[in-house]
């Protein structure tokens, strides 16, 4: 290039590290630069003439609002836009602007690192909120443990049939499993008794305490990696996680019904609580309900914030506070038909 002259537009915009896109008033593709390429996995020649609602698995951007401003001469922006691709979330901020010749600019700048980091930050905040409460709250729940241990006991002398055994014994066992997990709470903040076990004998247990509560509408699909090593943990407590996440999911599927997957699998070369770890199991509990209200989404982790009339808002907290104790993370993504909760825990060999 001369000395004094320019690059021309178009050498400009394939440079750019943000997505460009030109489209028209149905917004149909007609200019994508190599970062909008490489964000919708598509190629120039595939995203040409295509609508980008198309493209996408889900799509936030108010698009109603967006031509308003545009038919109006003004510009329009939108700092956070999810978009889903081949299952993959992304948040975006979008700006879009109307060119002399009628096309529409659109220029999207990836928002995921800053969300995540802000998350992560007002998760922390939000645990240390929480801490109180739940203490406060874990001695209203410890003495109605006793007498229903007691009554399950003494039920189960009654029952004339043994096999019935197996229904108190369940009740006994999560009674002990509860006031074992609010002496915890109620104690020191420390990690419980670790064992070096599977997380699928956990994973088990929850499954077979939620299959009770499952109605007929309710698929419940177990997907774990036989492969995932075993790992450190407190038992009861990545139980209490998983129960609460589990529960939370079927109380959003509603009436309507549908399905639950919890999905294990081994994440590599993972940051927690800024140490780097090799490996690290990975527990995803996904439905395909509703999607959690965008208003709840940055305090979902607050205690008494629940998107369900009736709901407490603590198991989401508490399970955030657990998981930390392991140093583990917690974390979400959601959208219309489509949440997703994935828990992270260290394998540290």
């Amino acid at each position: 290039m001369a000395t004094g002259t320019l690059p021309d537009a178009g050498q400009i915009l394939n440079s750019l590290i943000n997505s460009i896109l030109l489209v028209d008033d149905e917004l149909a593709v007609h200019y994508a630069n190599p970062a909008a390429q490489q964000l919708l996995a598509q190629s120039a020649r595939k995203l040409f003439g295509t609508p980008l609602p198309e493209l996408l698995s889900y799509f936030s951007l108010n698009i109603g609002l967006m031509q308003e401003s545009l038919q109006a001469g003004q510009g329009f922006t939108d700092n956070e836009v999810t978009l889903v691709i081949d299952g993959r979330s992304h948040i975006l901020s979008l700006t879009a602007q109307r060119l002399p010749d009628g096309m529409i600019l659109l220029e999207m700048a990836p928002m995921d690192n800053q969300r995540r980091l802000s998350q992560e930050q007002l998760q922390h905040a939000q645990q240390i909120a929480a801490r109180d409460l739940v203490r406060g709250l874990a001695h209203e729940i410890k003495n109605p443990l006793g007498g229903l241990r007691g009554a399950a006991q003494l039920l189960t002398k009654a029952l004339p049939d043994p096999a019935l055994a197996e229904y108190t014994n369940v009740i006994i066992e999560q009674a002990d499993r509860l006031r074992n997990l609010v002496d915890r709470l109620l104690g020191p903040q420390q990690p419980g008794m670790h064992v070096s076990e599977s997380i699928h004998k956990v994973a088990e247990r929850v499954v077979k305490l939620v299959s009770m509560e499952l109605p007929d509408n309710v698929t419940l699909v177990r997907d774990y990696d036989p492969s995932l090593p075993e790992l450190a943990h407190d038992p009861d407590q990545i139980e209490q996680v998983l129960l609460n996440i589990v529960r939370n999911a079927l109380q959003a599927l509603g009436p309507e019904g549908g399905e639950i997957i919890m999905r294990t699998r081994t994440a590599f070369q993972l940051t927690l609580h800024g140490v780097r770890y090799r490996l690290a199991a990975r527990i995803d509990v996904e439905d395909n309900g509703p999607g959690i209200p965008p208003h709840l989404q940055d305090t979902l982790f607050y205690p008494m914030v629940s998107g369900r009339e009736g709901g407490t808002g603590l198991g989401l907290s508490i399970a955030r506070n657990l998981i930390d104790q392991h140093s583990g993370k917690i974390e979400f993504t959601s959208w219309p038909g489509h949440t997703e909760f994935s828990v992270f825990l260290p394998i540290k060999k």
